[in-house]
């Protein structure tokens, strides 16, 4: 054992894997809906590590912090600039004052129970789901002017008071828009057929051929043209309409010729021949259906080896911005691709005829590599597929934001800076979006992006829970078991509030109101939690744009609680 503390004393940088493993190990674990989550895994099991008494330098966290608040910029980047256009203002304005409420209330809390900054800020951060703030707050914290030990003091208690609050921060605000939420709009049984009637609006359950089902495969098959086969006669043209007035959306892809037996990429005018060979792609439900219709299926490697691509699309066209997912697909009707999933700040959207799609969505095709090329002038860009990642941009868009935090204003007595994570935050803000209008720039792949922003996170948490470990005990202590029951308060008066305004002011329907409340408090297991209760994916229509905001909005404001508390 002595063997043991001895190593991690003198490399504390494998006490910092250790808490990262484990917590990690832990937080897969779930009870039903119940989770610890990853973060206060990790955060817990450094205060146990931390007990060790290992001493890690403070640099060492924030430059792990800086990496992930550039990280979490650059992703909500094209969603977040998105939002101030026309179209994003009501759910900006939302998410705004659902971000006001939640530091008012807490800073009055707060100020009622006589919290010093350390614990407000993990107050604040915990009962509203933000975990960076432990970061922007201790920052903020270490840049006031006050006693060296008072301030060591006030950094050590925001984890704390973080760990206690979000608990029901996460599963209390998921259980109250998920169970209570829907009885503002009149109950679940009709908040469920409001979702019904929108999705209805939106064309589920229509035949629209131009889309495909997360549960529909795209397939390729050959068929031989029997004499008695209704393609016999029909140009492509005619046959691919043919398939369109039964409701199916199939196109031709190969043609071999009977005679010739040369094979030919289609033409609308070419008139298909009894004992023509042909490829055709669609649904496989849709095949099934018509392959009677056609001929006799065949297993024909060369009339089958083309090829096909996959891949995503971010959409940055002007002429789609708003456009639905139907108008798109009969924007260019010769473009034989298939749409099988959208999705906005990475959560994925219902796919339904009417929805309408914005700048910054990722559009996933599958077809032709000729056909997939068509399609990607006419919608944006394509995601290009690469395994390296712009470190210039990463490290010059830290820097620079990092200058920008340090600016100082004095106000009075007061001084105000954003510090260098809030200017980090910034930065990857911009950066996203300056991707999303020149994609040759700050290209970062998503595996790449996963470890900045996890690891980044996490391996910050294991460094301040190890570093809290010694105090951990007495910190809290100091605030007792009512600072759970305050922090449940400060969890719910922002929801209240925002489904008040989400039924009452907005008038938003009942999917997007509740989406909308989950997204501006950025807790993300009341999403599926409410997609659960109102049997309803519409929710997420509501929660991309305000979860882009609502992440910038409460990380700024966990800067703000500080100096209003100090």
């Amino acid at each position: 054992m002595d063997w043991f503390l001895t190593t991690f004393r003198e490399h504390p940088e494998l006490a910092v894997f250790l808490t990262i493993a484990v917590g990690f190990f832990i937080g897969r674990f779930k009870y039903k809906t119940f989770s610890l989550g990853t973060v206060t895994s990790v955060l817990l099991v450094g205060v146990l590590v931390g007990q060790m008494k290992i001493d890690i330098g403070p640099d060492v966290k924030q430059i792990f912090f800086l990496i992930f608040l550039f990280s979490v910029g650059y992703s909500v980047g094209p969603q977040f600039f998105n939002s101030l256009r026309k179209s994003g203002l009501p759910q900006l304005l939302f998410t705004g004052i659902i971000a006001a409420v939640a530091l008012v209330s807490t800073w009055l809390l707060a100020k009622m129970m006589g919290y010093n900054a350390g614990q407000t800020a993990g107050l604040f951060a915990g009962a509203q789901t933000i975990s960076a703030v432990i970061g922007v707050g201790a920052d903020t914290i270490n840049s006031l002017s006050i006693d060296p030990d008072l301030k060591k003091s006030m950094v050590n208690a925001v984890p704390v008071c973080y760990a206690v609050t979000y608990l029901f921060g996460t599963i209390g605000s998921a259980f109250f828009l998920a169970q209570v939420g829907p009885l503002f709009w009149g109950g679940l049984k009709k908040a469920r057929q409001q979702c019904k009637d929108l999705e209805a609006k939106l064309g589920v359950g229509s035949d629209d051929p131009s889309l495909i089902s997360s549960y529909s495969r795209i397939v390729f098959r050959a068929y031989h043209l029997v004499p008695d086969s209704e393609a016999v006669g029909k140009t492509v043209k005619e046959l691919e309409k043919l398939f369109l007035d039964h409701g199916h959306r199939i196109y031709v892809e190969r043609i071999r010729k009977k005679d010739t037996q040369t094979i030919l990429d289609p033409v609308p005018d070419y008139r298909f021949e009894a004992h023509d060979d042909v490829v055709l792609q669609g649904r496989g439900t849709f095949m099934i259906t018509e392959e009677k219709h056609i001929g006799k299926e065949i297993f024909d490697k060369k009339l089958l080896d083309f090829e096909i691509d996959s891949v995503k699309v971010m959409l940055t066209s002007k002429q789609g911005e708003g456009m639905t997912i139907r108008e798109l697909s009969h924007q260019r009707f010769d473009l034989r691709v298939s749409l099988t999933k959208v999705t906005r700040g990475g959560t994925e959207i219902p796919m339904l005829p009417e929805t309408q799609l914005h700048k910054g969505d990722m559009l996933y095709l599958i077809g032709p590599k000729k056909d997939i090329q068509n399609a990607i002038k006419l919608i944006g860009f394509a995601d290009i597929m690469t395994d390296k990642t712009d470190m210039i941009s990463v490290g010059l868009g830290i820097l620079l934001g990092g200058l920008v935090g340090v600016l100082a204003f004095h106000i009075g007595k007061v001084t105000l800076s954003l510090s260098t994570s809030g200017g980090a935050l910034i930065a990857g803000l911009f950066f996203g979006w300056l991707r999303s209008k020149h994609p040759g720039y700050a290209q970062i792949p998503e595996p790449a992006l996963w470890i900045m922003t996890n690891l980044g996170l996490n391996a910050f948490i294991a460094v301040v829970g190890i570093s809290a470990g010694p105090s951990f005990v007495e910190g809290f202590k100091q605030v007792g078991p009512m600072l759970f029951v305050i922090g449940a308060v400060a969890s719910l008066v922002p929801l209240f509030i925002g489904i008040i305004m989400a039924r009452y002011v907005f008038k938003f329907n009942v999917a997007l109101g509740l989406g909308c409340c989950s997204g501006a408090r950025t807790t993300t297991a009341a999403l599926p939690a409410v997609q659960d209760s109102l049997e309803s994916r519409l929710p997420a229509l509501g929660y991309t744009v305000t979860y882009a905001v609502g992440n910038t909005l409460l990380i700024i404001c966990g800067i703000i609680i500080v100096f209003l508390i100090n």
